[in-house]
């Protein structure tokens, strides 16, 4: 039975807690695939306007057209992308050197993944999450849209950079708690 200190149980929760909206965006492929067919279908049928209505509704403004899936699609990927790197980064599916990793101790890896978390991973985030920020206020203040009759209110999509951001940061606090406490650990606990 593994064994936590204190640092350990509240780094794995961390990181656990910043991974389930990575899993709840990877529920967004079905209905991207189904836009994928649409999209190929209107395509076929040279559909330009798929449905219209009387007022503006957020994201699609009054009509819904071909251009406006395709666009779709990509916020879907968009959302799926951002906010499945800290999923990724929970499960170690993320790209490493395993060719290396495997001849060391899981305490000497430890000290490498902490020293990449801090040194590389968290001012990433903490720049980029703060760039960002601007990226969104920009969009919003200006009421970016498609240019080519697409969807609308564009600054959704990218506030979903910062937000992103924020998990992968979370995820990595809980990575770096985690490391510290295997390099920590006396010999009866255990790193999983």
């Amino acid at each position: 039975m593994t064994r936590r200190s204190t640092l350990g149980r509240v780094g794995h929760a961390l990181v656990k807690a910043s991974a389930w909206p990575g899993r709840i965006a990877a529920w967004l492929l079905l209905p991207m695939i189904a836009l994928v067919l649409l999209a190929v279908v209107g395509s076929l049928m040279k559909w330009g306007q798929i449905a219209s209505w009387d007022a503006d509704i957020l994201l699609f403004g009054s009509e819904l057209t071909l251009t406006g899936l395709a666009e779709l699609q990509w916020h879907f990927q968009a959302i799926i992308v951002m906010l499945g790197m800290s999923y990724a980064l929970s499960r170690n599916a993320h790209v490493q050197v395993d060719m290396l990793a495997v001849r060391f101790s899981p305490r000497f890896n430890a000290g490498v993944n902490l020293v990449c978390d801090v040194l590389f991973l968290m001012p990433f985030c903490a720049i980029i999450g703060w760039l960002s920020l601007g990226f969104v206020e920009f969009s919003y203040n200006t009421g970016e849209q498609s240019d080519y009759g697409g969807l609308t209110d564009r600054y959704l999509v990218k506030s979903i950079l910062p937000i992103g951001f924020v998990f992968l940061s979370l995820t990595g606090i809980g990575r770096i708690l985690m490391h510290l406490d295997e390099l920590f650990a006396r010999g009866d606990r255990q790193y999983d």
